[in-house]
């Protein structure tokens, strides 16, 4: 009896270890294929440039030239704009807001707000409304008001300039 327990502690024994193995066995497979995976697809990624044509002494330039952008920064221009226009519809509603990159620029914005609403009133109060349902002169306008925008930023010497303007609302009554 003792010699039948003993076979079969040794056959629990071998089957432990052939359990093990069979893990370690599965878990380098695993590791493989997941390297490479991850090789071929840094491999097959690719550039458009190659990197044996970079010059690394005027990348480094570069580098040191540029400057990082600053986050893009959202102000909205309270309140909407609202402007009377001749014909039918005859009145205007426009909310707008504007990116910049600098604190300097947000402050600027904020502090001559006056001027700039002045100079973006007068601009839309000779839009045509009814050209203004066409998609197409809405997106004229919005160059237009940003480079009032940026024309008015200029003149008053202002530390940087608007990036974009978007319309956050249009309406017309």
């Amino acid at each position: 009896m003792a010699d039948e327990q003993a076979a079969e502690e040794l056959d629990l024994g071998e089957e432990k270890s052939g359990k093990s193995k069979l893990i370690i066995i599965i878990a380098i497979v695993a590791v493989l294929l997941i390297g490479g995976g991850v090789a071929a697809y840094f491999l097959l990624m690719g550039d458009d440039e190659s990197v044996d044509e970079e010059d690394p002494a005027s990348s480094e330039q570069a580098a040191e030239t540029e400057e990082p952008l600053s986050p893009a920064q959202y102000i909205e221009m309270k309140p909407p704009f609202v402007v009377n226009l001749p014909g039918r519809p005859s009145l205007l509603q426009i909310g707008v807001s504007v990116r910049v990159r600098s604190d300097e620029m947000v402050e600027f914005i904020k502090h001559n707000d006056p001027m700039i609403r002045h100079n973006l009133l007068n601009l839309l109060s000779g839009a045509d409304a009814k050209a203004l349902k066409a998609r197409e002169t809405k997106e004229s306008l919005q160059r237009e008001m940003l480079r009032e925008l940026n024309r008015v930023v200029t003149e008053l010497k202002g530390p940087g300039e608007v990036e974009a303007l978007y319309f956050t609302s249009f309406v017309m009554q």
